[in-house]
């Protein structure tokens, strides 16, 4: 099983491998073949010691298989190791004296991949979805962490896979819910996933969670036109929000219009001043929205709270080839680019935007390494995300995925990255039964 190599300089790492198998979701890679357990006097041994006249197995001698992660060239590959150790049944009995209460709080806190494997325990565990008492304790937990969700179109049948950062696995979701018309992915945020796309000559948008395989429909703009869409998650009161900015062709008289799901309308907000957009993509921070201008040079702020356009003269660095605007925790934004007017002297490098002194500042470099590997061509294409202070690279020509976390300063290749067609679409994820698309 691929895994995530985690490195600061060297590149090499750890490699994992979990096993799901069920209806709705299942792994991408079959799991290695396991080493036999010692059996000693017609029992399984689980002494960490071992038993006398047993082999012993303990860590420092227990097999390593190696692997190599896929989408990695020889270059940046390292040995990838894994130590298996024999599983350890608990009995039966334990699990069914447990309280209601006492079991739903335990199985809240299992990854939300795992849940689809422990239905089939059996006729209780099947219906724990439907549960009220565990979707609360499910939502009172801390998130099972950031995933990485890849959405792409097969012969017009939709596909996705998703990569979860702390279990390093790659998992196949079904999306076959999804209407034909869902083709452009907006983004996701608090286990809610947003789509939009043209039913015949009608442009649309719809809300999904893909742990429920629920979805539907948002009402028509006021204006209805393509436009450039983000959409924000508010947990404390269950409910989202999805912005929609200029056309993305251009047309600059389109005023401003949030959809809000607690009142389940779309209202007309300030139209935003004559800028010339750099880019069309936008990041959320702090209740703000950002965006790119070439003229006037800097940001465009819209509040979520006032409903109000306003400039920010934060100029670009020098010699900037193209640029993302990043969101990080407590109201960090950061701006990512590749420097340089020549493919030899080029680099990639990190910014954040001093609120303060309104200018950005460097913060990190990738490593040469890495930005060679990421990046062979001059002008190849590459994509940039980020959320909880994590960014990530994407090169849809080289098919890899590269992990930057700002605050343990650490570059980590995305094994075995999923990224099917040139046409795929990827965004932060974080998986949530409780998020409610209504």
């Amino acid at each position: 099983m691929d895994g995530v190599g985690e490195s600061s300089e060297s590149g090499s790492g750890e490699s994992s491998s979990h096993l799901i198998k069920n209806e709705a979701f299942r792994d991408e890679e079959s799991c290695p073949k396991q080493v036999s357990p010692i059996r000693g006097g017609g029992s399984r041994n689980t002494s960490p010691l071992g038993r006398v006249g047993s082999r012993n197995t303990s860590p420092s001698r227990q097999k390593v298989i190696k692997t190599k992660p896929r989408g990695l060239d020889e270059e940046t590959v390292a040995t990838f190791g894994k130590a298996v150790h024999p599983d350890v049944q608990m009995e039966d009995n334990i699990w069914a004296m447990l309280p209601e209460d006492l079991l739903n709080e335990i199985l809240a806190r299992v990854p939300p991949f795992m849940i689809f494997r422990l239905r089939s325990v059996c006729k209780r565990w099947n219906s724990i979805l439907q549960d009220n008492s565990f979707l609360k304790f499910h939502s009172q937990v801390p998130s099972h962490g950031p995933c990485l969700l890849t959405f792409w179109k097969n012969s017009q049948t939709p596909q996705c896979s998703i990569f979860s950062l702390p279990l390093k696995t790659w998992y196949r979701v079904p999306f076959n819910f999804l209407p034909q018309w869902a083709f452009w992915l907006v983004g996701s945020s608090g286990g809610l996933v947003c789509f939009s796309g043209l039913d015949g000559l009608t442009f649309k948008t719809l809300v999904c969670n893909p742990l429920t395989q629920t979805w539907r429909t948002l009402p028509s703009m006021n204006y209805n036109q393509q436009r450039q869409l983000i959409m924000v998650v508010d947990r404390t009161d269950k409910s989202f929000k999805v912005i929609a900015t200029s056309d993305i062709y251009g047309d600059k008289s389109l005023p401003t219009e949030v959809y809000d799901s607690k009142i389940d309308t779309w209202t007309v907000h300030q139209i935003m001043p004559a800028v010339n957009l750099c880019s069309s993509k936008m990041a959320y921070c702090d209740s703000r929205l950002y965006l790119e201008t070439l003229s006037p040079l800097g940001l465009m702020m819209y509040r979520l709270d006032s409903g109000y356009w306003e400039h920010i003269p934060a100029k670009f660095p020098r010699s900037l080839l193209d640029g993302y605007l990043v969101t990080g925790t407590q109201k960090r934004l950061f701006l990512v680019g590749r420097i340089g007017l020549y493919s030899t002297l080029q680099s990639m490098r990190i910014w954040e935007l001093d609120h303060a002194k309104i200018m950005w500042v460097e913060i990190s470099r990738m490593p040469p390494k890495y930005f060679r590997a990421l990046l062979r061509l001059s002008a190849e294409r590459f994509e940039c995300f980020g959320q909880d202070n994590l960014i990530c690279f994407t090169s849809w020509n080289q098919g890899k995925g590269l992990l930057y976390d700002v605050d343990k300063k650490v570059w980590s290749w995305i094994a075995g990255c999923a990224l099917q067609s040139y046409n795929s679409q990827v965004c932060f994820y974080e998986p949530r039964f409780d998020a409610s698309v209504h």
